[in-house]
């Protein structure tokens, strides 16, 4: 089982089907949302029928899969969470050695480098206990702070193209790392 030992200032749980409460508290807040939805908050229903049966279906504690929760070690408060899952996992490209990384943050939190912060270690830890080499993420291409994130995570532009997910397709910016 993988395990994220904590970073400087975070630390770290694979969320399950438990942690519906803190999914929803976070995606109350429009800011968050506006570059995934448009600014609409996610109701406990999708939270319950659609988020959680889907982060079940790619979470696997052996090879680091799911949503990785980050809470401050200072007062243990969350503040989001960290998605690692193989990119395309949606689709029939599912692609193993290719790990997507996703973020999603409270706008308490924003500007502080806790999200590069949580993905540099959780992408450390991955490298380091499971071997995985080439990390991605997308963004639709409006979401400066997501593509400047990408770009300190040491990610670079692949391509602008269509994102295909079962819950919709979308223009996204493809970037990725290659870590040696």
């Amino acid at each position: 089982m993988v395990t994220i030992k904590p970073s400087e200032r975070l630390s770290f749980r694979l969320m399950d089907d438990t942690d519906a409460d803190l999914l929803f508290e976070l995606d109350q807040d429009p800011a968050v949302m506006e570059h995934i939805n448009e600014g609409k908050p996610t109701s406990r229903t999708e939270i319950n029928e659609v988020f959680i049966p889907r982060m079940m279906q790619y979470r696997n504690p052996d090879k680091g899969w799911g949503l990785w929760q980050v809470n401050t070690l200072e007062d243990g408060v969350y503040i989001g969470w960290i998605l690692v899952r193989p990119m395309h996992f949606f689709s029939e490209m599912r692609d193993e050695n290719d790990i997507e990384l996703g973020w999603r943050f409270m706008q308490k939190s924003w500007g502080k480098g806790y999200a590069s912060e949580a993905a540099k270690a959780v992408m450390s830890a991955l490298h380091q206990q499971v071997g995985y080499q080439t990390f991605s993420a997308v963004a639709v291409p409006g979401n400066t702070s997501s593509i400047r994130m990408m770009e300190k995570l040491g990610m670079i532009y692949q391509k602008t193209a269509i994102h295909k997910d079962p819950l919709g397709d979308m223009e996204a910016v493809f970037y990725s790392v290659t870590l040696n």
